[in-house]
């Protein structure tokens, strides 16, 4: 009898192969946060080196390699940088928009005061950084760039947090990755309207009819993945005709995707339990009971999860090690010719991180706390409060990105070397200011 239930226990896992032992592996390193991070950071340092060698005119020319195609009088040619910056990174404000939908359905962002916390803060962490920028270079050569200073990265934010380990509570990764994921939805609608002009309104309202169809066919059950993608690829190319930025697609479809699932796990188990074994003889590929049976319970263990699940985990890898690292080496590089920086535009890029995010993300939080508009998780102080909300500063992607559009040739550098500097000094200061603030914790305790 032992003998039958270890068999059956043998039976009841996948059949393990060679190459699970790599793959195993690389799968756990998906897994950290850190990685995705470091992954990021090494596409930056390759990206200052390369555009400082020998091979810096090269480098910095291939990215404005002209690739494109044309259907009928539409011409859809733009630069290898540009089909980065409009193109792939619309997955990564797509995967942005389905982590908000799993948080405010599944996950913290469910119950309104938690969620009046991380919106709260968000929004000073938008506010207080552009007004910081704009009090600095009202009316002067820049001003335009506010929007630049506004966002945080959520890769470098939560690398930081990895970086910590089990010393800062969970409540501090959700708060921040909840603020980063706000924050980043406030600076596409920022895009939208702020940086976007010459709109089609023909062009918009057939993007708007491709939205609601993608809208009825979740309605109407249609669960086919390559029918949402053809329909999503098609509202890509028109919000991108009409003049807005065409990366607000995937914001919108993101939160469109459903977040609920399909079957439950009574079903599942139901399913599982009609389930009949191939007979050890039958290798044959007909349309038999057992194939069927076989082929709904493929489909009711695939649907236990909800889309914006199954979505999430798939695009994370590709996001996080393919097109975050593409983009950072195509826009960050820089020529380090500081006689050639606008002084003003560094100065204010980098206060608007190193101050206004802080100063926002935290006095903005204080107020929801104190009015009764949100709560604060017990085990998340304003010590911790305080050393998020400088990690809050670091803005590189997002900044980048918004800066490619605000920021004109002569003044481009500037902002980077701003954001290089403003990004710097918030993970620095974040990381002390928590490392100290736990350390503080533990003595407490300890004392008590």
């Amino acid at each position: 009898m032992n003998e039958i239930r270890q068999a059956d226990g043998e039976l009841a896992h996948l059949p393990k192969e060679a190459v699970n032992r790599l793959t195993a592996s690389f799968a756990r390193f998906l897994h950290f946060e850190v990685a995705a991070a470091a992954v990021l950071l090494l596409a930056t340092v390759a990206a200052l080196v390369l555009s400082n060698s020998p091979w810096a005119h090269h480098f910095l020319e291939a990215w404005e390699t002209q690739v494109g195609f044309q259907i009928g009088t539409l011409h859809f040619v733009r630069s290898l940088r540009d089909w980065i910056n409009d193109g792939l990174m619309t997955l990564f404000f797509f995967l942005v928009a389905l982590e908000l939908k799993r948080e405010l359905v599944l996950g913290e962002l469910k119950h309104p005061r938690v969620a009046a916390l991380s919106i709260a803060s968000a929004l000073g962490g938008m506010v207080v950084p552009a007004g910081v920028y704009l009090a600095l270079l009202w009316g002067r050569p820049g001003e335009t760039g506010w929007g630049s200073v506004m966002a945080t990265d959520t890769a470098f934010v939560l690398g930081c947090l990895a970086l910590l380990g089990s010393r800062i509570p969970q409540s501090l990764r959700v708060f921040m990755l909840s603020l980063a994921i706000v924050d980043d939805l406030g600076a596409i609608l920022v895009l939208a309207i702020g940086y976007s002009s010459n709109i089609s309104w023909g062009a918009l309202s057939v993007g708007v009819l491709g939205l609601a169809s993608v809208r009825i066919m979740a309605l109407a059950g249609v669960r086919s993945t390559p029918v949402y993608l053809l329909v999503g690829c098609f509202v890509w190319l028109a919000v991108d005709v009409s003049g807005i930025h065409a990366t607000v697609t995937g914001v919108i479809l993101g939160l469109l995707t459903p977040a609920r699932r399909w079957v439950s796990d009574e079903r599942l188990y139901a399913i599982l339990r009609q389930v009949v074994a191939h007979p050890a003889r039958d290798e044959g590929s007909g349309h038999t009971r057992d194939r069927e049976t076989l082929r709904v319970a493929e489909i009711a263990a695939r649907e236990t999860l909800s889309p914006v699940e199954r979505l999430e985990r798939a695009l994370h890898p590709w996001v996080g090690f393919v097109i975050m690292p593409l983009f950072a080496i195509s826009n960050a590089g820089l020529r380090l010719a500081f006689g050639d920086l606008n002084a003003s535009v560094v100065v204010a890029v980098f206060a608007g991180f190193a101050l206004g995010k802080p100063i926002g993300v935290f006095t903005f939080s204080w107020l929801a706390v104190r009015s009764g508009l949100a709560v604060r998780p017990p085990d998340l102080d304003w010590r911790l409060i305080a050393g998020g909300a400088l990690l809050a500063g670091i803005g590189f992607t997002m900044a980048l990105f918004i800066g490619n559009l605000a920021f004109g040739a002569e003044l481009i550098d500037s902002a980077k070397v701003g954001i290089f500097l403003g990004s710097i000094f918030s993970a620095g200061a974040g990381l002390a200011l928590l490392m100290w603030s736990t350390r503080r914790a533990l003595r407490e305790a300890d004392l008590n």
